[in-house]
């Protein structure tokens, strides 16, 4: 009796190695995944680098115009300059190892569920560490000396009423213009519990005044021009001893933040990859997903934090 003919469904035009395409497929369930829980990565300056440990980021200030007098030398005037530099974190890795008795006795497929699952943590933790920095733009000085810092908006009633909290969405965008911070591109985002109280205040949802959302769905789309962003990671403890010390501070009393994208910015040196390998040593096989990168403020004025007073 002859041996059968296996067709390896992971090899690529039937040479190299068996699991080659499963990789790809794992790597392709990775990013969906991660996409699916991140909020912040279109909310913000993002900077891809080829090799370095940062990047440096310039921000200038304005210049004056005047009235010219016929003869008179143009020879230009000053302006303040200045710059932000963002630091790669260490590199960040979400791994799983799965042994080869326990995928024998499994019955549905693994690979699909730990590739959703390294996904979405690496995603909370981009998530979580954007949203800390853009607290802390809100909370920080100019960049250049005689611009604008953020702006922090107390009250308690940001945690309970949704009309306060349109209210400071207001307010942000208010503080936005008088600043001349562009009008695109500008957020708000909130923890579900102050999503949803904003989505039942009919004032701000209501179409006879202009209002944008749908209240059967609990859904609010935006106030002053500003769109909101529901989020589970807007931090809520006194952060100390990340990675990166402009994760750090404490976040107690923060309810939500409005920024613009120029708020702050992350810089990638290997973006979000997955590899997964069978080690015979061990008897199974191992999973990882993984990235390098930073985040860091860019322009405070470009971000307002809305918390409580006690």
């Amino acid at each position: 009796m002859s041996a059968a003919t296996p067709l390896r469904i992971g090899q690529v035009n039937e040479a190299g190695a068996t699991d080659a395409l499963f990789l790809k497929v794992f790597g392709g369930e990775v990013l969906t995944a991660f996409e699916e829980v991140n909020v912040m990565q279109s909310l913000q300056t993002i900077r891809n680098i080829q090799s370095g440990k940062s990047a440096q980021f310039p921000a200038t200030w304005k210049v004056n115009a005047s009235y010219h007098t016929p003869g008179a030398e143009i020879v230009g005037q000053t302006s303040k300059v200045a710059e932000r530099v963002i630091t790669i974190d260490d590199l960040l890795i979400s791994d799983v190892f799965v042994p080869n008795i326990d995928e024998a006795k499994n019955h549905y497929d693994y690979r699909s569920e730990y590739s959703a699952q390294t996904g979405r943590a690496l995603a909370k933790t981009f998530d979580q560490n954007s949203l800390q920095v853009a607290v802390n733009a809100a909370r920080a000085s100019a960049t250049v000396t005689g611009a604008n810092g953020g702006l922090e908006l107390s009250n308690d009633a940001y945690a309970t009423t949704g009309s306060t909290i349109a209210a400071g969405i207001f307010s942000s965008a208010q503080n936005f213009d008088e600043k001349d911070v562009p009008e695109n591109d500008r957020y708000a985002i909130l923890r579900p519990a102050q999503y949803y109280i904003v989505a039942q205040t009919t004032d701000v949802i209501n179409k006879d005044w202009g209002g944008a959302g749908v209240y059967a769905e609990g859904e609010v789309l935006k106030a002053a021009g500003i769109h909101f962003v529901k989020s589970n990671h807007i931090p809520s403890t006194n952060v100390t001893g990340s990675n990166n010390a402009a994760y750090d501070g404490d976040f107690t009393k923060t309810v939500g933040v409005v920024l613009q994208k120029g708020a702050m910015g992350t810089v990638k040196l290997m973006d979000l990859s997955a590899e997964m390998e069978y080690d015979m040593r061990r008897q199974g096989t191992l999973i990882v997903a993984k990235y390098a990168q930073g985040s860091g403020i860019l322009r405070p004025e470009c971000a307002v934090e809305l918390k409580t007073v006690t």
